[in-house]
């Protein structure tokens, strides 16, 4: 039988699809003459990828109404703006309310109330107050003439009297530290008057910050600024020290990012090959053997810890954001006892990692001579064992988790969760108790699927894991999909979901499911204008309003279900022990 011709396509290219298709030549001049673009220097830019090139795939042009918000505090953004014509607000915190944002604060239902669900939850599916979902409020949604759903305060002038805020005006810019670290904004902006803005996406920002010093300067001056030192001292090794030394290191502090910022859209193919492929395919944060000449921290994103064996890698351990990298080496080495050492472990790019890079010279000045006794006491230990050796070939936080269920965590990206929900398989019995109680705590609609990838006895259920880096929450035009502040769930408003799926599409592990709504008698509920089924995003809230959490776990009679947060590798390692 004679064989199938072999297919091939085209791979696709970062600009096939440009980021501002509707930009004629006309508005590309208008934009390279405004500051900062008409000062730089465009013979620092390569052949293929000039300025105008840049401005031209990865900008867009956009149009604002009065009232409406363009950014909102707590957001996750994956872009910068500058102002092209007239003045935007910026909210000073604290802010405004939630009820103005789009979200809601859960509130937690009492004894009594928890008891009701158990005999009056609806018999039908997804069943919704409809004087509810027609309620007016401060806020309310209007639709471009592009097809993009913009929510606009209605009255501005009651809000500039009642909060403080400040303006921005031509050629102002702002946005740019969350859109490069992909950090939650920190204010909330929206248009006064009509608003004219030039939106430029990560790719073109980074771009131009690699070829331009001056805006690299600037770029990275506002971070130095506002939020580098807060950032080290989320670390135990940095918030001890006073601040003349903290304001060296951040003046010698280095800023790299490594991977993919979008890593949630190719994750899945990047699983399918062998380890091999997916190791080779992550970037290489610094590579074992070398010389430590800094010492490394996970700004945000992930990192994969492993070492060579067997003519291979093994993956020993991950980091997350605030773990650092290389500490042990650089306290070995500096305390001058035995032998000089290099990096025992090679450090890679999950997706994509910020990282901060402290010089070795700042830490052993600064840092190390002021480390607390207890946590200065770590010693160097073989990677690898040898031939005459019982020492543990991994991390000492992962030192009682198998290799292979570390490999399979971030192969997966689940080492993403901070509320994942697991079930041993060697103590679930199948008796859908899980299922039903969380049915109970959501008027008869559960919020999960009780199946989901395995290893082992462990199997990672298809439930929201209230990821650490949250990428559903990129794009929502009306705020609905939120943290909950204080606590941290990942959860959303179905009043003001508008069903348009950008959350559910962007989720990587498929954990958000849209649903047709129904009134009490169990007819579908329209859209009056479209003529439409209503559509709500519907996931995992963790029972953020039920008294005593998560109704799953609680539910479970043979301890077989938990909600477990991936970064604490220690107590993963005791729950799969038991």
């Amino acid at each position: 039988m004679a064989e199938a011709p072999q297919r091939s396509i085209r791979r696709p290219n970062r600009w096939d699809q440009p980021f501002g298709p509707d930009l004629t030549d006309a508005d590309i001049e208008r934009i390279l003459a405004m500051a900062p673009f008409d000062g730089m220097d465009q013979s620092r830019f390569a052949p293929s990828a000039t300025l105008r090139d840049i401005i031209r795939n990865d900008a867009r042009l956009l149009s604002f109404e009065s009232g409406d918000l363009i950014v909102r505090a707590g957001d996750h953004g994956t872009s910068t703006f500058f102002v092209m014509a007239g003045t935007v607000r910026v909210v000073l915190p604290p802010g405004l309310p939630n009820t103005l944002l789009g979200r809601a604060q859960p509130q937690q239902k009492t004894v009594w109330q928890s008891l009701a669900q158990v005999w009056s939850r609806p018999k039908l599916p997804e069943v919704r107050d409809i004087a509810k979902l027609d309620l007016k409020t401060a806020t309310d949604t209007r639709v471009t003439q592009q097809g993009e759903t913009r929510t606009r305060i209605t009255d501005i002038d009651d809000i500039c009297e009642r909060y403080k805020t400040v303006t921005l005006g031509e050629t102002e810019m702002f946005g740019e530290i969350a859109a490069l670290t992909r950090a939650p904004r920190t204010s909330t902006i929206f248009a006064q008057g009509r608003v004219e803005l030039l939106e430029i996406r990560r790719p073109g920002i980074r771009d131009i910050r690699n070829r331009v010093a001056s805006f690299k300067e600037h770029i990275d001056g506002l971070y130095r600024q506002r939020s580098l030192e807060a950032h080290l001292r989320e670390s135990w090794v940095f918030k001890h020290l006073d601040n003349e030394a903290m304001s060296r290191i951040v003046a010698l502090t280095l800023f790299e990012t490594y991977g993919n910022f979008d890593w949630q859209a190719s994750f899945m193919r990047a699983a399918e090959g062998t380890p091999a492929e997916r190791l080779e395919k992550e970037p290489v944060i610094a590579r074992e053997g070398d010389y430590p000449d800094g010492l490394l921290m996970v700004r945000a994103g992930f990192a994969r810890v492993s070492h060579e064996y067997d003519h291979g890698h093994k993956t020993t351990s991950y980091l997350g954001a605030g773990a650092v990298f290389g500490l042990e080496e650089l306290l070995h080495n500096w305390r001058g006892e035995g032998e000089p050492v290099q990096l025992k472990n090679s450090l890679r790019a999950v997706g994509y990692s910020d990282i901060l890079r402290v010089p070795t010279h700042v830490i052993e000045q600064y840092v190390l001579p002021t480390l607390p006794e207890h946590r200065a006491a770590g010693s160097i230990k073989p990677a690898v064992p040898q031939a005459d050796s019982q020492a543990s070939t991994a991390d000492p936080a992962t030192s009682d988790l198998a290799p292979e269920v570390v490999e399979f965590l971030v192969d997966n990206r689940y080492i993403n969760g901070s509320q994942t929900m697991l079930i041993n398989l060697d103590r679930c019995v199948r008796c859908d108790a899980c299922s039903e109680a969380c049915a109970v705590g959501h008027n008869n609609n559960p919020r999960f699927n009780r199946h989901g990838r395995r290893i082992q006895s462990l199997m990672v259920a298809n439930a929201c894991m209230h990821c650490l880096d949250p990428v559903c929450m990129l794009g929502c035009p009306t705020g609905a999909i939120h943290r909950v502040e204080g606590s941290g769930e990942v959860v959303v408003n179905d009043d003001t979901c508008i069903g348009c799926a950008t959350c559910a599409n962007n989720c990587p592990y498929d954990n958000i499911r849209m649903v047709e709504v129904r009134d009490a008698e169990g007819r579908f509920i329209f859209d009056e204008i479209t003529g439409q089924p209503v559509v709500k995003s519907t996931k995992c809230d963790l029972c953020v309003d039920q008294i005593g959490g998560p109704a799953c776990q609680r539910a479970c009679p043979h301890d077989a279900l938990a909600r477990v947060d991936l970064s604490d590798t220690a107590a993963l390692a005791k729950w799969m022990g038991r």
